[in-house]
């Protein structure tokens, strides 16, 4: 483990956040997010829900195990552990399921009876301390983020102090090679191909932007802001059955942390080292959006208070029905896209 990290030390980067849009400041929407309806699971911490091809629900949960989500019969079965700490999802149409695992890298299991399979374990002979979200293109490619090479799951509050922007996405090519397609990432994070398949989304939660990344034509390789100065910060994406992406926000911009970015330093270092319960932290509150891959705009913004839910860190769609998940919760939550 990196000592800087083992010991919760930091060198902070100053920078300057764009000023918060007024909407950072608004508990609810309007109209509200519908009423949402609890799942409970045998274990906390759903933070990925994906729709698999037998139109179950998967999610993993801190104790390493995979689920498999009745959503009708609001049945729960697990279906593998881990062995780690199961993170971002993807359902592959044979049934099986690519995981990023904070604390064992990018995984791979077989429903069918091959069981795990550990794909990427280290990259540029760094081992992959936290991997976040993965995706597969219609070639076999399959692309995920790491979050960070500085600070694992545990101190993922760590990262948004710094701000030292050492997310990375990268690329696992169908012969194995690994190949790392953009570094300097602040706290890469959710991770959707566009449809059509011509470019994958980036959530970049620490920067509260979603970035287009282009995989194919004259413009392959080149990278754009497809919306920018989001009122709070984007956690993992998904595309919808009705083509959008949608976005878990997983707490309103904090002011404090706003505030520091431009300031000297040493504040946010000391700050860092005060106790949990003095820190900033994520504000409660259930919100998602979702945004139209070609022009970046917000066509649905669905939030509503804390009471039944909070901290959602995913959100699917499927006719619209969303699904959404949780870093701490110890349900799935299940609402509707309004009319």
């Amino acid at each position: 483990m990196n000592e800087v990290i083992r010991r919760g030390e930091m060198t902070p980067i100053r920078w300057r956040p764009p000023s918060a849009p007024p909407r950072a400041r608004v508990k609810a929407s309007a109209p509200p997010m519908p009423v949402i309806h609890r799942i409970e699971l045998p274990g906390t911490g759903p933070e990925d829900v994906v729709f698999g091809a037998d139109d179950m629900i998967y999610t993993g949960t801190a104790d390493g195990a995979i689920l498999r989500i009745d959503p009708h019969r609001e049945q729960v079965w697990p279906v593998v552990s881990t062995g780690g700490r199961p993170l971002g999802l993807h359902a592959d149409s044979d049934g099986s399921l690519l995981i990023c695992d904070a604390h064992r890298g990018l995984l791979r299991w077989d429903q069918g009876g091959g069981g795990l399979e550990v794909l990427v374990e280290t990259v540029d002979e760094q081992r992959l301390g936290f991997a976040s979200n993965v995706v597969r293109t219609g070639d076999g490619t399959i692309y995920f983020t790491e979050s960070s090479q500085r600070w694992f799951l545990e101190q993922w509050m760590g990262d948004l102090f710094e701000h030292s922007g050492t997310g990375r996405l990268i690329a696992l090519a169908p012969s194995g090679q690994v190949t790392v397609l953009w570094e300097g990432l602040h706290f890469a994070n959710g991770l959707a191909v566009e449809p059509g398949g011509d470019a994958l989304i980036v959530a970049e939660t620490a920067a509260y932007r979603l970035n287009r990344f282009r995989l194919r034509g004259p413009r392959a390789g080149e990278r754009e802001i497809l919306i920018d100065n989001l009122p709070g910060f984007p956690d993992n994406i998904s595309v919808g059955s009705d083509g959008l992406i949608w976005v878990s926000l997983a707490s309103p911009r904090n002011r404090l942390l706003d505030a520091l970015a431009d300031r000297p330093p040493w504040i946010r270092s000391l700050l860092w080292r005060v106790p949990d319960r003095v820190k900033p932290a994520p504000e409660r509150t259930v919100w998602v959006l979702g945004v139209d891959p070609d022009s970046g705009q917000i066509v649905h913004d669905l939030q509503r208070g804390p009471e039944e839910y909070s901290m959602v860190t995913s959100v699917a769609e499927h006719d619209r029905t969303l699904v959404l998940g949780s870093l701490h919760e110890s349900a799935v939550a299940v609402t509707h896209v309004p009319a």
